[in-house]
């Protein structure tokens, strides 16, 4: 299993379909499962239950996709605020950090509306603020940490797809976890 964990708006979801595409695997999105388990949006069920619920229901989904077969996971930007999916993620996926500056993220969906967290008045200081919090959790989740600033996505499924073949290779466990630029 690949888990692929950042900022909202980093190309997890994008990044993801293309990669499982390569790689010939199932592409799942948490936050479609969680959606599709609900029975409405992320946004309806955060505006009338609250974080901590919708958190409660992304803990069980994660822990349960986590021990699927093979695939591509794209988590939302907030999963690993919670201990229990860190652990799930690093234990059971390579957790790929899709590392965006809160500037390169308010660039690509401050006109998406679907975003609940970032339906305040100055997105981009929410951005800045949510990546302050996340980053060293997504870094302690990861075992790769892949730069998004610039690249297509094409290179940054070749990026991720050259970082699973290292790893396969005789002698990776010896190396430490790499970080891309």
């Amino acid at each position: 299993m690949i888990a692929l964990v950042g900022l909202p708006g980093s190309g997890k979801t994008t990044v993801g379909r293309q990669l499982a595409r390569r790689l010939q695997i199932p592409f799942v999105d948490s936050d479609q499962r969680i959606e599709t388990q609900l029975g409405c949006s992320i946004r309806d069920f955060f505006a009338r239950e609250g974080e901590d619920a919708f958190r409660d229901v992304e803990e069980s989904v994660i822990d349960a996709l986590t021990q699927d077969g093979p695939c591509v996971l794209s988590t939302g930007g907030g999963a690993v605020l919670r201990p229990a999916n860190r652990r799930h993620l690093r234990d059971r996926a390579r957790v790929f950090y899709l590392r965006s500056t809160p500037e390169d993220v308010f660039r690509r969906v401050r006109h998406d509306r679907n975003r609940p967290l970032l339906q305040v008045d100055d997105p981009l200081q929410k951005l800045r603020d949510l990546y302050a919090v996340r980053d060293p959790l997504y870094r302690e989740t990861a075992h790769f940490v892949i730069e998004t600033g610039r690249p297509s996505v094409a290179t940054l499924v070749n990026m991720i797809a050259m970082q699973l073949d290292l790893a396969a290779s005789p002698g990776a466990e010896d190396r430490d976890t790499p970080s891309l630029h």
